[in-house]
C-alpha cells in the first residue's frame, strides 16, 4: 500500500519517481512512432504490424526481413513504456540471443539511456524503471523461474519443442505476450503447428522475399538458382517436408486420423 498515492497527500519524495514513470507511457506511446521518433526506426508495413501485435503472433518471414531488428524495437518499447516488466528474447543458442540485445541495447543508447546489465544475468538490459531485458540461452534448465510480460523467440523454428514448452508458463500468472518469429524448417515442431493449427487468437504475419522492399530481385534470382526446394523456405516462407522422412507430413496426418470401424 505504501507504494500507492492517488492525491497529493503522497509523501514528497515518492512524486519524482511516479512522474518519471507516467512520462515515460505518455512518451512512449504508438509503438510504430515510438520506433520512428525515438528509436530512429523506420518500419515498413508488415514490421508495423508486429511492432502494433497483441498478445500471440507468429512471423513467417523470409531470410533479411529484419524480424530481429523489429523484434529488439518492440522488446525496448515493452521495457521502456512498462516499468518493472521482463521481456524473455529465446533463440536457438546464446550467441543468437546476445545479438538480438545487441541490437535492443543499440536502440537503448537512442533513448538516451546507457545500457548496463541486470547483474545477474550475463545477456541482459536494466532499465531505470527497474524493467529487464533478458536474452536466454538454448538450454531448458536455465529457462525456468521467470515472470514475463513479453516473450519473443527468434528463429523459432530452430527451438527444441521442450524449451517451447519451458517457457510457456512464464507468461501464465501476468497474461503476458508471446510472439514467434522465423523462417521456417520444415514441417515440424511448434512453429510449423502453431502457424498451421494454432487457435485464432495467433496473429499470423507472412512476410515473402519478393515482398521485403530491402531485397533486390537480382538477389532473388541468384538465390532462386541455388535450388527450388531451398528458395522456396529460405524466401518464400514454404514449409517444406522434413529430410529423411519415408512419408509425407499429410500422409502421417491422415493415417491418424479416427475413422469408424468396419462392420465385418
Amino acid at each position: 500500500m505504501g507504494e500507492l498515492w492517488i492525491d497529493s497527500v503522497a509523501p514528497q519524495r515518492m512524486q519524482p519517481r511516479i512522474t518519471i514513470h507516467v512520462k515515460k507511457r505518455e512518451e512512449a506511446g504508438d509503438t510504430v512512432s515510438f520506433a520512428r521518433e525515438r528509436l530512429n526506426f523506420n518500419p515498413d508495413e508488415k514490421q508495423s504490424l508486429v511492432l502494433r501485435g497483441g498478445r500471440r503472433g507468429i512471423v513467417n518471414c523470409t531470410r533479411q526481413w529484419g524480424k530481429s531488428t523489429v523484434g529488439a524495437a518492440k522488446a525496448v518499447h515493452r521495457a521502456y513504456s512498462d516499468p518493472g516488466s521482463l521481456v524473455l528474447v529465446m533463440a536457438p543458442c546464446g550467441r543468437q540471443s546476445g545479438e538480438f540485445v545487441r541490437k535492443a541495447k543499440a536502440f537503448v543508447a537512442r533513448l538516451g539511456i546507457k545500457a548496463r546489465s541486470d547483474g545477474d544475468n550475463a545477456v541482459s538490459i536494466a532499465f531505470p524503471n527497474g524493467s529487464r531485458i533478458i536474452g536466454l540461452p538454448g538450454n531448458e534448465a536455465m529457462v525456468r523461474g521467470f515472470t514475463a510480460s513479453l516473450i519473443l523467440i527468434d528463429e523459432a523454428a530452430r527451438v527444441p519443442d521442450e524449451l517451447y514448452r519451458a517457457m510457456r508458463p512464464s507468461l501464465a500468472v501476468g497474461n503476458g505476450d508471446l510472439w514467434l518469429m522465423s523462417t521456417p524448417a520444415g514441417k515440424r515442431g511448434f512453429f510449423w503447428e502453431e502457424w498451421r493449427d494454432g487457435t485464432e487468437g495467433w496473429e499470423r504475419i507472412q512476410v515473402t522475399g519478393p515482398e521485403c522492399p530491402r531485397i533486390s530481385r537480382q538477389v532473388l534470382e541468384e538465390e532462386r538458382a541455388k535450388g527450388d526446394k531451398w528458395y522456396g523456405q529460405e524466401y518464400l516462407c514454404e514449409f517444406g517436408e522434413v529430410e529423411g522422412r519415408v512419408f509425407s507430413q499429410e500422409s502421417i496426418d491422415a493415417a491418424m486420423q479416427d475413422f469408424e470401424p468396419l462392420d465385418l
